[in-house]
């Protein structure tokens, strides 16, 4: 649970953490943790130890724990634009704790992570995001074009209502028919012109003509299929 002090460059705020850290080694207990980076940003420098001798010893501790946790790099947190003072080196008499305090637990630096580690909720709610992100570009669709087909009956025998049915009954992903009419040839026969969009990276006219317009069942009646237009959408 976070610990929020009122102004930390105050004397009230001073004498609050003081209080506060009277029967304690750190904030959150005997362990460091993130509450004790953020309260020790907060305070410009280190408390006197004769006025706050429990603050003083808390924050030369969180400056210690640093220090070697990131070896060669300036101790100290930015919060704000105003960074942590350096630890002062010189320890600072402490005054006797009238009540019980918890023991400090072995330092251990290896163990240390003031950031917090990753929970099986984060994890699995990156792995959610990751796998929503990877199905949305999956289903961002390509490019699309207009196509206007003609497509030509055997003879004027052929049933030009049943050859557009036939024509129409072939669906699938990235296709969509579109407005269609007759259009005379000569000598009685007429052919069908339609208009279909396709999705460019789901649907090949080529392969619609070669391996369904103009073979069984379709053939019955389409006896060839001529692109007319081909326009990018």
């Amino acid at each position: 649970m976070a610990v929020i002090f009122s102004d930390l460059h105050s004397e009230s705020g001073l004498k609050a953490l003081e209080e506060y850290l009277s029967c304690k080694s750190y904030i959150s207990g005997s362990q460091l943790t993130k509450d004790d980076v953020k309260v020790y940003a907060a305070v410009l420098k280190k408390p006197d130890g004769d006025l706050y001798p429990n603050a003083s010893k808390w924050y030369e501790a969180v400056s210690g724990k640093l220090a070697s946790s990131f070896p060669g790099k300036a101790v100290g947190v930015s919060i704000g634009g105003s960074p942590a003072a350096p630890a002062e080196a010189a320890s600072e008499k402490v005054k006797p704790c009238l009540c019980s305090q918890e023991p400090a637990a072995e330092d251990d630096d290896d163990d240390l992570d003031l950031f917090g580690d990753e929970t099986e909720d984060d994890k699995k709610a990156a792995e959610e995001r990751a796998a929503a992100a990877k199905a949305s570009t999956k289903k961002k669709e390509s490019g699309k074009s207009s196509v206007l087909l003609d497509v030509k009956p055997w003879d004027d025998e052929t049933d030009m209502k049943k050859l557009e049915e036939s024509v129409r009954s072939i669906q699938m992903e990235g296709l969509l028919w579109g407005a269609s009419k007759l259009v005379p040839v000569g000598y009685g026969i007429k052919k069908l012109q339609i208009m279909l969009t396709i999705v460019d990276d789901l649907v090949s006219v080529d392969s619609l003509i070669e391996e369904q317009l103009t073979v069984e069942p379709c053939n019955e009646y389409v006896q060839s299929c001529d692109i007319v237009a081909f326009n990018k959408i």
